[in-house]
């Protein structure tokens, strides 16, 4: 069996129309938002905020907010 290929349009095209069809407009529409780009340069500003805790403050940090949520 041979299958034609399609134009990458047309798959892309299929494609959401069965998950249109499958999982309705709401559920079509919350899967598409999984694989928004986003924007911005995250390992830029990870670092901006991420660089001036230490190991420790972090683990620190961590702990308190297991305390907290335990009771």
């Amino acid at each position: 069996m041979t299958e034609m290929s399609m134009p990458l349009v047309q798959i892309l095209d299929t494609g959401y129309r069965a998950l249109l069809r499958e999982l309705g407009i709401v559920n079509f529409i919350r899967f598409l938002q999984q694989f928004e780009t986003g924007s911005g340069d995250y390992t830029r500003e990870r670092h901006q905020w991420l660089d001036q805790y230490s190991v420790d403050e972090l683990a620190q940090e961590i702990q308190s907010q297991r305390m907290e949520t335990t009771f």
